[in-house]
């Protein structure tokens, strides 16, 4: 685990979908050792929000880091905000990623914000199943970047665009000639998934959401329950075997 600072530079910046930005972060060491399902650990530069901000690595290629996130706080809020060409320190790459199974029939699976993590992933797959849920269609992103990793299906929740319906009922048949499913997403999905997996008996790694506060294993805000006990979603995760979680 890495957890000195990196200074990164803001190159890029856009919009992406309703309230859901991306920002190009330069920094070649970063990307370098940026692993999939790894994430950041952000000092937004305020004074009234002294804790950092957890935001999952999307993607990474040469000096660049890409990072997606919803806004949904004043400390989003604020990094929303930031222009290209300001400086920003982080902590990262943080925690533990996903086992790269390079050429295994793979399943990759997200929900919402839990897409974004999911691509630098799909990126280090041999033509990838992936099913990406979201509310609407004004939610919709990033499909064009996954279609490009392999066969890509969007679902929304109410019909507005591609599937109707929720992406692990659309992933359901394909589930059932995977080698290992990846996903990220609402606790209700990652449940189910974890659910199919043992009865199908096929591996399953999924990255926890959770509430993180130092981001370093210091504070123990982010636990979660494993069969192991209460691990820390920080260092351990956010990408756990699904058979060690334990669903409340």
């Amino acid at each position: 685990m890495y957890t000195q600072v990196k200074f990164c530079k803001i190159v890029g910046k856009r919009e992406i979908a309703k309230n859901q930005v991306e920002l190009l972060l330069e920094n070649e060491t970063l990307a370098k050792e940026a692993q999939p399902g790894q994430f950041v650990h952000i000092n937004i530069g305020s004074d009234k929000h002294i804790l950092r901000r957890p935001i999952s690595i999307c993607d990474a290629y040469d000096n660049i880091t890409r990072i997606v996130f919803e806004i949904k706080g004043d400390g989003t809020e604020i990094l929303s905000k930031k222009s290209v060409g300001e400086i920003i320190d982080l902590l990262g790459p943080l925690g533990t990623g996903f086992t790269v199974k390079k050429d295994a029939k793979a399943v990759v699976l997200g929900g919402g914000l839990g897409s974004f993590p999911l691509l630098y992933l799909a990126k280090n797959l041999t033509n990838p199943k992936v099913f990406l849920g979201f509310r609407d269609k004004e939610m919709v992103c990033m499909e064009e970047d996954f279609a490009s990793c392999g066969p890509t299906v969007i679902a929304t929740d109410n019909g507005t665009y591609g599937y109707n319906g929720f992406a692990i009922n659309a992933a359901k048949e394909a589930m059932e000639d995977c080698d290992i499913i990846y996903a990220c997403g609402p606790t209700p999905m990652l449940k189910a998934v974890k659910m199919i997996a043992q009865e199908k008996g096929i591996k399953a790694e999924i990255s926890m959401e959770q509430r993180m506060g130092c981001g370093i294993g210091a504070c123990l805000v982010c636990v979660c329950k494993t069969k192991s006990g209460y691990d820390k979603v920080c260092q351990k995760g956010p990408v756990f075997d699904a058979s060690e979680v334990e669903f409340e």
